[in-house]
């Protein structure tokens, strides 16, 4: 018989003595399996979305993450929500912010735009304006929520990104189709992998129309301090991938 086994037949103290060291074995093996937390996600700033079906709606339109809000350390992205609105009861509500425990981006405003298309049902894009980015400094925030609700009624919704105050930081975007394509939904999209950066001075409009075609859009986001104004100057625009 193995010295753990001679152990473990054994009653009373020695028999728990045993099964606690077995338990601490285990724990501390499980931790070698734990993804590290970045020594610096504490002190860079974090972008967060807020995405999720309106009460009583359809929740298929409004898909990935499960989570309702979610944060990601820069320069990470957050991980893409699923824009499918159409037909179906309901719409999905949306909201944006920025979380900067280390005050490294003093100075920085930033703004997204909610509107419907010249011309468009104006119902669809539901809490239309421009409203603030909340860049916070004590506690993860989200601005006002604006309603998608779009389908087959004229026009679309516009979603403009824009920063001022600060001309080394850049809010990157993005918005991408299904692989099996979108029939044209998703305007302005770029290929997966490429991505826009809003910068002070260069905003970024995203148009989203998507109804009861086949397909839907990605959005994923993240904030990014640069070297420079020059650098993020240079970076504004579409990257490829």
């Amino acid at each position: 018989m193995s010295q753990l086994g001679t152990l473990l037949s054994k009653p009373g103290r020695r028999r728990g003595t045993v099964f606690a060291a077995v338990s601490m074995l285990i724990a501390a093996t499980a931790g070698l399996f734990l993804s590290p937390v970045r020594a610096d996600a504490a002190s860079q700033p974090s972008a967060g979305v807020e995405w999720y079906v309106t009460p009583g709606g359809d929740a298929g339109q409004c898909g990935n993450p499960t989570s309702s809000t979610q944060w990601a350390v820069s320069p990470d992205w957050t991980s893409p929500i699923r824009i499918d609105t159409d037909g179906r009861a309901g719409g999905c509500n949306l909201a944006f912010g920025i979380y900067d425990p280390s005050d490294v981006l003093a100075g920085l405003s930033a703004s997204y735009t909610w509107a419907v298309s010249p011309g468009g049902d104006a119902n669809q894009c539901g809490t239309a304006g421009t409203w603030a980015m909340p860049v916070n400094t004590q506690f993860e925030q989200f601005g006002q929520v604006v309603l998608d609700d779009t389908d087959n009624r004229s026009g679309w919704c516009n979603l403009t990104f824009s920063l001022s105050g600060r001309s080394d930081v850049g809010l990157d975007l993005q918005y991408y189709a299904d692989a099996s394509g979108s029939d044209n939904q998703c305007v302005n999209a770029l290929p997966q992998g490429d991505y826009y950066t809003a910068t002070a001075g260069s905003p970024i409009t995203l148009e989203l129309d998507t109804d009861n075609r086949a397909g839907g859009c990605w959005l994923s986001i993240r904030v990014r301090q640069f070297s420079s104004a020059a650098a993020a100057q240079h970076a504004a625009g579409i990257h490829r991938a």
